[in-house]
């Protein structure tokens, strides 16, 4: 992650490494002009220096001629040392265009030291002439070279004319380029300092508008920012904590939803109960009366009549149960057996009524009263309005985490709006005859017990027929929904 301390010590750095860059360059630059400058002024000092040792030479020659003594022969031969030392310095100052005039230079002093020596070796002979003559030609040739000088100096003035007017424009030049250099550096700290700024504002700005977003309760949108910054992370924090109070308003509103369904379910199981209280006269008094005349009619030898007085007693007393109490799938079975066979004693071989059920799965939790009035409806709707009666098929089937039960009819079917009003819980079809328990029950049951929209299908088309199939979990969520729905 790149802190924004890092961003600032970058821009620093790119500032000292431009000002490093120029200041080396202006360095360099003045360093060159300088040591050609350098050059050329040692270049005249040497030339103008070697006059003045020329001349010393004649002075120093005439006190020792007039004075021959160990301390003028001395200094004489102190100040010959000197211009030939000199004259090798001068040596590399040669170039292609002083080369002619440099090299006579050169054999001037050279003449003029064999002069000097000349002249004195003539007065060691006392040959006054001939010394004085030799010293003569030593003061022309000093003379000489005093003039080369001149012109040396001057064909050095003419050479490097150019590089004057060179070193002149170069400074125009480098005058006009710090310009554009401060130009360039101005620019490109406006760059950097609009980036660097950009950077740190930008996201800030994001989280001023998420936090005005969320203000206004609007928790649904991502703060993303992409700077790789404190500010980054303070963004991540800042989503996370949008997340955690969206998930805590998520529970709170699914918290208020149950409540209002369970509340909602209640009402509906009492309503349940007030209608199947409604529809029995002291229903333990007939529970009890029944019991009585199953066993009066088996004493008198008609089981069939007293089989049939049982199972009416005990759907009785399975009805006499509260609904918002489960039961197992088993239980259920056994009802809807009970239901069936008091209907073929109604309906003889009109009813005709098939079960397939994988019985390892019988244990499963539901609802009361969920099967017998879906087969309910069924009779109703396939067997009682036909002369020749009609066939339910009701079957328990296995489909890996649920269990589907179907139950079957070949009656006259329903339209889809029917069917779409049955799968909304508000169908105002007939209750059932026997309990008071309709379908719009059934399914608004089914969902609050399962907490599912999708527990209960029906397939069905006018003509065709009537398929309903409950789709029923195994484990888990059924359980977990039991007991809200005992609360």
């Amino acid at each position: 992650m790149t802190s924004l301390h890092k961003k600032i010590w970058l821009l620093a750095m790119v500032v000292l490494f431009i000002m490093v860059a120029i200041w080396t360059s202006l360095t360099y630059y003045n360093y060159r002009m300088q040591n050609q400058y350098n050059e050329i002024l040692e270049r005249y000092l040497l030339m103008n220096e070697l006059t003045n040792m020329s001349q010393q030479i004649i002075t120093d020659l005439n006190n020792y001629l007039l004075t021959p003594s160990l301390d003028n022969l001395e200094t004489l031969t102190v100040s010959k040392e000197n211009i030939l030392s000199t004259k090798q310095k001068i040596s590399n100052f040669r170039n292609d265009q002083n080369d002619f005039v440099l090299t006579n230079y050169e054999h001037l002093i050279d003449s003029l030291v064999d002069s000097t020596n000349r002249s004195l070796m003539l007065q060691t002979k006392q040959d006054s002439e001939d010394y004085l003559e030799a010293f003569s030609e030593a003061t022309r040739i000093s003379k000489y070279i005093s003039e080369v000088t001149l012109t040396l100096i001057d064909k050095e003035l003419k050479t490097y004319d150019n590089f004057y007017r060179e070193t002149i424009e170069r400074s125009e030049e480098l005058r006009m380029l710090g310009i554009w250099m401060l130009l360039l550096i101005t620019m490109l700290l406006l760059l950097a300092t609009y980036w660097l700024s950009q950077r740190i504002t930008q996201p800030v700005q994001k989280l001023t508008q998420a936090a005005i977003e969320l203000s206004k309760g609007r928790f649904d949108l991502k703060v993303e920012v992409d700077s790789n910054d404190e500010i980054s992370f303070l963004a991540k924090m800042f989503d996370r904590m949008r997340i955690n109070i969206n998930n805590y308003l998520v529970e709170i509103q699914q918290k208020s939803q149950l409540e209002h369904e369970l509340q909602k379910s209640k009402l509906l199981l009492q309503e349940s109960q007030l209608i199947s209280l409604q529809s029995q006269i002291n229903p333990h008094f007939l529970y009890n009366t029944l019991n009585i005349l199953s066993k009066k009619a088996y004493l008198e030898g008609s089981e069939e009549t007293s089989d049939l007085l049982v199972s009416v007693s005990d759907l009785l007393r399975y009805n006499l149960n509260r609904l918002d109490k489960s039961t197992t799938l088993l239980e259920e079975v056994n009802v809807l057996q009970q239901y069936i066979a008091i209907q073929k004693a109604r309906f003889t071989d009109r009813l005709q009524f098939s079960m397939d059920i994988e019985k390892e799965y019988l244990d499963v939790q539901i609802p009361r009263f969920i099967l017998q009035p879906i087969v309910e409806n069924a009779v109703i709707h396939a067997v009682e309005p036909e002369e020749e009666g009609g066939q339910i098929w009701f079957r328990v089937l296995n489909k890996e985490k649920f269990i589907l039960i179907e139950v079957e009819d070949h009656g006259p079917g329903m339209s889809d709006e029917k069917i779409q009003q049955i799968l909304a819980g508000k169908s105002n079809d007939e209750e059932g005859y026997s309990t008071g328990i309709g379908m719009s029950n059934v399914v608004n049951r089914l969902r609050l017990f399962y907490g599912k929209g999708d527990v209960l299908d029906v397939e069905s088309a006018i003509g065709k027929g009537t398929k309903v199939v409950l789709k029923i979990p195994i484990k888990g969520r059924g359980e977990r929904d039991n007991e809200s729905f005992n609360r």
